[in-house]
């Protein structure tokens, strides 16, 4: 058998890849990827059984995966390697898709290999992965896993105060902490876009306006967050920010 892990973090992969090595021997060959549209086209030339899929990559979520296959492509199976806690479980569960929590756990990973490979070309993983992905739109999380050096932080939106962009890396500054994030800034303003309090002031910085403190003039215009830190405005955005503290 045959699998290819997709996942941006260099680290998780190889990890998962030992896992598979040690707990999986029916996988003869594992293939990697750093993004989606690298995984699909390793698919469509390798044709694996099984895919490690992360739901939470940059420029396309792995839940994305199916819209560049026609239906007769679909000859493996999913498993998602997930970040998402125990209020998003249930929605994995309701729709029969496989999924593993990281940090992965071997026992886990053992299990859920076997699972899939009873269902391997059954194509009805395309409707059961539209089901879970309106599941996740519909669903009010209140949480985001904030993957570190020591695992993943699970944060409350409304304790996150700032998001400040470090190369590839993101600061994430909270009521309580700092956490250094292996995710660029893009991902974050991708994923709390729906959430109408994190505003982005600047190609550098995510903030939540619920925790600004002040607005100063001078400089070309920039803000002082609650935690003391300071934000600029880019001049294209000065306007539209006005606006939209004025009106809160």
């Amino acid at each position: 058998m045959k699998a290819i892990i997709i996942d941006d973090e260099a680290k998780a992969r190889s990890v998962l890849k030992t896992l598979i090595k040690e707990e999986c021997h029916k996988i003869k060959e594992i293939d990697e990827a750093e993004d989606l549209l690298t995984g699909i086209e390793k698919i469509k030339q390798n044709q694996p059984d099984i895919v490690f899929l992360d739901i939470e990559m940059p420029e396309y979520s792995g839940l994305e995966i199916l819209n560049f296959f026609s239906e007769e492509e679909i000859t493996f199976q999913i498993i998602f390697t997930t970040a998402y806690s125990h209020y998003a479980i249930e929605a994995f569960k309701l729709n029969a898709i496989d999924y593993l929590l990281k940090p992965i756990d071997s026992e886990e990973l053992r299990e859920s290999v076997e699972k899939v490979i009873t269902f391997i070309g059954n194509t009805q993983i395309n409707e059961r992965l539209k089901e879970l992905k309106q599941s996740l739109q519909e669903s009010d999380f209140k949480k985001i896993g904030l993957p570190n050096g020591n695992g993943i932080k699970f944060v409350n939106f409304n304790d996150i105060i700032m998001l400040e962009a470090d190369g590839m890396y993101t600061k994430v500054s909270t009521t309580k902490e700092n956490i250094l994030v292996s995710k660029p800034l893009k991902f974050f303003v991708e994923t709390l876009h729906k959430i109408s309090t994190f505003y982005r002031p600047h190609r550098s910085y995510l903030i939540n306006l619920r925790f600004l403190r002040e607005y100063v003039k001078k400089d070309g215009g920039y803000v002082i967050m609650e935690n003391d830190k300071t934000v600029s405005i880019s001049k294209d955005k000065k306007e539209e920010f006005l606006t939209i503290v004025q009106s809160i």
